[in-house]
């Protein structure tokens, strides 16, 4: 059995607040871990099960949290599958060894950007960072060249973050692969020091944009597709991405790997197949408005197309270092 790494101190806190799940020998049911959220992903899971006369036990919680608590579970965990809102918190698993490679012909659905070099998880949605701006306040010319000019005075109390959420949290890991460490640090420090208001989720970042409580917020780019196409043209909220490959504008993936310990891997393999599946990619594409990443799927046709958001220079697999990117922030005081 693989060695337990100790939890860190904060993220321990917060797996007392997941509750627990019943994991199953039986080839019939799977036990899948999601980071996802139950409101986006509950209706995915039903229409396996019609599908695949194969129940689905579900146990919700955040990414990181989920990814922390497998990686003490090692061989032990109840999880056939993990289903992660971001790139990072896989790399993390399969750097323990705890992912089984998936075949290719699951791998070979996704462009290998959004998918494992080694094989062990793949990409099943995709979605951008953004600086999202209330347009009402917000001239054009005052958006930043970069996410790191949002130190600057001008922006001080005006940017919201949310320090616990898994894409912020590879975003931030994202940002030490491009501009180093030393300067991650410094920019965390600075964005603290400027006022950066704190929030627990996107969602709320957005709504306070909305409200005119905040001008500008660092989010996935769905939160405001999602409220566009429900309040109409007239609402306040705009998607920004940062140009020429600056890291504001990540493009990561929401994603799934096989559990190196499960007794049901036919049945996981057969899942993750399915979130790469035609029904299962328009519902990415229509219902929380990600871009799809099996080819032959439209993205909502409001978005800027994938192909046309310049990305930073990023190997999704090196967003591996969760732990790395925790201690960072408390060590900053921003987490």
């Amino acid at each position: 059995m693989r060695t337990k790494k100790p939890l860190l101190a904060a993220i321990a806190a917060g797996l007392l607040l997941i509750p627990a799940a019943c994991g199953s020998d039986d080839s019939d049911t799977l036990t899948v871990y999601s980071g996802r959220d139950e409101e986006l992903v509950a209706s995915l899971f039903e229409d396996f099960t019609d599908s695949s006369d194969i129940e689905v036990e579900v146990r919700y919680g955040e990414t990181p949290e989920l990814a922390t608590t497998i990686a003490e579970e090692g061989d032990a965990s109840p999880a056939d599958v993990f289903f992660s809102q971001d790139a990072g918190a896989l790399g993390l698993l399969q750097k323990e060894e705890l992912l089984a490679e998936l075949p290719s012909d699951v791998l070979d659905e996704v462009p290998s950007a959004f998918r494992s070099a080694q094989g062990e998880w793949v990409g099943v949605s995709a979605r951008a960072r953004i600086v999202a701006y209330n347009r009402d306040a917000v001239a054009e010319a005052d958006l930043p060249a970069s996410v790191l000019d949002l130190t600057d005075e001008k922006y001080r109390g005006e940017v919201g973050w949310a320090p616990g959420n898994a894409s912020f949290q590879s975003f931030v890991t994202g940002l030490r692969r491009v501009e180093g460490e030393q300067a991650t640090e410094r920019w965390l420090r600075d964005m603290k020091g400027n006022d950066t208001q704190v929030y627990e989720e996107n969602s709320a970042i957005r709504d306070a944009i909305a409200s005119g409580e905040l001008d500008y917020g660092l989010i996935n780019h769905y939160y405001v597709a999602e409220a566009q196409a429900e309040e109409g043209p007239d609402y306040p909220v705009a998607i920004y991405e940062p140009p020429n490959g600056d890291v504001g504008a990540l493009v990561n993936v929401a994603g799934a790997g096989v559990l190196e310990s499960s007794d049901s891997k036919d049945s996981a393999e057969e899942f993750v197949a399915f979130l790469l599946s035609r029904q299962a990619q328009e519902y990415f594409a229509e219902q929380t408005k990600e871009y799809p990443l099996r080819d032959g799927i439209a993205a909502d046709g409001d978005l800027v197309p994938l192909a046309e958001i310049e990305q930073p220079d990023v190997d999704l697999s090196d967003l591996d270092d969760l732990r790395g990117t925790v201690d960072m922030l408390q060590r900053t005081g921003v987490l």
